[in-house]
């Protein structure tokens, strides 16, 4: 037991304030920045579909190779939500970074991590009008 550092209150109050900070800086940013809302929807005139939040446009980009890849979407989910109770591995005796006990959820979310990331890339730059793909910036 001595391996361990007593975290109590020391780390909590850094987290505390790290919180505060964060919240009053998104709240301040939030009342500066114009969310980018778009017009009122006219039925007689369908606009361009447009792309979704840049947080959402990998699942955009997924969904539009086929309408079949949401139900990777939502296995990837419930694997994420679950992976606290699968039994991949014993409990750990101490705390470390990508241990090799846990090398299949390491892996896992690495891999993940980085699917999302190129999916956002290319919905973000690689899309033009109507979803067609264009090449650059």
């Amino acid at each position: 037991m001595s391996d361990y550092v007593k975290a109590s209150p020391h780390f909590f109050r850094i987290i505390k304030i790290a919180f505060a900070v964060t919240l009053i800086s998104l709240l301040v940013l939030a009342f500066f920045m114009q969310a980018p809302l778009q017009g009122p929807a006219d039925v007689s005139r369908v606009p361009n579909p447009s792309k979704s939040a840049w947080f959402l446009m990998w699942t955009q980009e997924l969904v539009s190779y086929a309408t079949g890849m949401v139900y990777l979407i939502l296995a990837l989910g419930l694997v994420f939500l679950l992976l606290p109770w699968l039994p991949l591995s014993p409990p750990a005796e101490r705390a470390r970074w990508f241990s090799r006990d846990q090398r299949a959820v390491n892996l896992l979310t690495v891999v993940s991590f980085l699917g999302i990331v190129v999916l956002t890339v290319i919905a973000m730059y690689f899309r033009g009008e109507n979803w067609s793909f264009v090449f650059g910036f």
